[in-house]
Parts: structure tokens; sequence; C-alpha cells
């Protein structure tokens, strides 16, 4: 049984062509080091979805698993001082709760820059709108979905 957030994933991916379904786990995985244990991958191989906050504004930054996003960078990529959301802020503009947020299915479009580092990867693997469920991606069809920048985050 899927949540309505990850439904409306699938829904975002089905009408961007997206074939391959998410995978369903049995137990959480909130994090990047716990979903790469679980599917057997490199951490950095996780696309996380974090969204910040500029102004009232979200941004959603899509980086490596073993990144550690530099806000200051990120500020001066997107002119505008960038704060931590909070989870209300994110399930607000998401639709999605913090540790299952996915780089799609959002009730409107968020502005969205795609760490460069993804791009040394064949493979990723990115939440899927809640705590139990990725889905298989690449750096090119995560920047088409996402309609993101590619950026240094960190």
């Amino acid at each position: 049984m899927s949540s309505p957030a990850a439904d409306a994933v699938v829904r975002a991916l089905c009408a961007a062509g997206v074939v391959n379904e998410p995978l369903r786990f049995a137990s959480s995985v909130p994090t990047a080091a716990a979903a790469a244990a679980v599917l057997g991958c490199e951490v950095a191989a996780i696309a996380n979805s974090l969204v910040f906050r500029v102004g009232e504004a979200p941004l959603l930054v899509v980086a490596s698993g073993a990144a550690r996003v530099d806000t200051g960078k990120v500020s001066e990529l997107v002119g505008g001082r960038v704060r931590r959301a909070s989870p209300e802020f994110v399930l607000e503009h998401t639709g999605q709760e913090v540790g299952g947020v996915a780089p799609v299915g959002h009730p409107h479009p968020l502005r969205t820059l795609v760490d460069t580092d993804l791009e040394q990867h064949d493979e990723l693997w990115a939440g899927a709108g809640d705590h139990l469920s990725m889905f298989r991606t690449s750096y090119p069809e995560l920047l088409r979905l996402t309609g993101g920048t590619p950026s240094v985050v960190r």
C-alpha cells in the first residue's frame, strides 16, 4: 500500500514517460545511508531532495547523499539568503515529509538545483514521496524531470 505522496510521484513519473516503477521497502529508509544499505549502492549515488527556504519561496536542492550542501555557496548561486526549511514548510510546498521528499510529484514546480557530483554515477536512486519508496534514475533524466540547473552545491 502506498501513500498519497508516493502516488503523486508515480503520476509525475508516468506523465514524464518514466517507465521504471519505484521500489517499495518493508522498512523505512529515511536517510541516504539507510537507502544505500538496502539498495546495495554507494551513498553518493543517492539523490537527496533537500528543501531550503529563500525568503518565502522554496528551493529544492537535489544533492548527492555523500554531500553536505554549502548554503553559502547556494545563496550565491540563487542570489538570496538560503535557510534550512522547517518540516512544516517542506510538507506545505512538496506534499511530502522530510526524509521522503522526491525530486518530483509536488503540488507546484519548485526552483531546483541539481548537484553536479551526481553526474559521475550511471545509476541514481531518489526518494519517491515517502520513507518507504525510492526510484531509479540517471543524471540526465533527473535534470529533465526537475527542470533543474546543474550546480556545484558543496
